[in-house]
């Protein structure tokens, strides 16, 4: 993230997001805030589960919870990273057939996440002969606050940034800038910060929409997916409000996000990437709550 990640300055007419990415350093060891944030979307995960369990009727216990965290768990790491691949990499795997390993270079797709914790739910469900949409049910719950969480840790890395702006809320993320003013083209740290300072990257402010994803697809989507947890009375009504709150939020987010740079807009001059993927899970809400409109919810 350029040179200088100590801190967020406030000196010049934007804020500048220039944290440092590492959380802790024990030696060669580097442990990362965005590494950290899945580890607090699990604990979310655990501490809903578990009000979940004593609080809701349900046929879950404290050992199925654990259970569904290591696959939910992997689930998010393998269809994350293999998601990224798929949808996001342009490297071919016969000329790097070990990239989809190397996860500590950065790279991952929520949509193949939620790829893989639906097979995880899929291979839960069927060993412990529930119905998918009942494990739907009592999983979607839990997800929301993990997603705000690591949404924290893309705006913390200073990443997937915004289109330009000149809202007073609108950041300078250093990565984004032009190479001139790059912090690695600068010889010191002052001479970086009297540029900032100057307003030379204030024509470079940009939507922090890591932010409006983690209020969107993370706070937002909590509140109404709990909302129905307490109202809902059909099967798949939590899975659906879930799938259709995250994916309002994340298609409405993407007109302010930048596209890609190696993907761009894919049609009509508007549509990226993100919104196409994020298409179907309308389609599929929609089909959940045509399909079990009589079938009455159990978790």
């Amino acid at each position: 993230m350029g040179i200088f990640s100590d801190s967020m300055a406030m000196n010049s007419a934007f804020y500048m997001i220039d944290f440092d990415p590492v959380f802790l350093s024990l030696g060669p060891v580097s442990i990362h805030w965005y590494g950290v944030t899945y580890l607090i979307g699990f604990a979310f995960y655990w501490l809903l589960g578990t009000w979940m369990i004593n609080n809701k009727k349900t046929t879950w216990n404290k050992d199925q919870l654990s259970d569904f965290m290591f696959y939910g768990a992997l689930g998010v790491i393998i269809g994350g990273r293999l998601g990224w691949v798929a949808f996001y990499n342009d490297t071919s795997l016969i000329n790097d057939p070990f990239l989809p390993f190397r996860v500590w270079e950065g790279g991952m797709s929520f949509h193949g996440g939620l790829i893989g914790v639906i097979s995880a739910m899929f291979y839960f469900s069927h060993k412990t002969k529930r119905h998918f949409l009942a494990t739907a049910d009592f999983i979607a719950p839990l997800a929301p606050l993990g997603i705000f969480s690591v949404r924290m840790g893309n705006f913390i890395n200073g990443e997937l940034w915004g289109r330009l702006s000149q809202h007073p809320w609108a950041m300078v993320f250093p990565d984004a800038l032009p190479q001139h003013l790059q912090a690695t083209q600068f010889d010191s740290k002052e001479a970086w910060l009297a540029a900032y300072n100057s307003g030379q990257f204030d024509l470079f402010a940009r939507h922090p929409s890591p932010l409006y994803e983690a209020l969107g697809e993370g706070l937002l989507a909590f509140v109404l997916v709990w909302l129905a947890v307490f109202l809902a009375k059909k099967r798949g009504t939590i899975s659906a409000v879930f799938l259709m709150s995250y994916g309002l939020a994340r298609f409405s987010v993407e007109f302010l996000r930048e596209p890609d740079a190696n993907r761009g807009f894919i049609f009509f001059d508007w549509m990226t990437m993100g919104h196409i993927l994020t298409l179907p899970l309308f389609a599929i809400a929609i089909f959940i709550l045509i399909s079990n409109r009589k079938t009455a919810r159990q978790f």
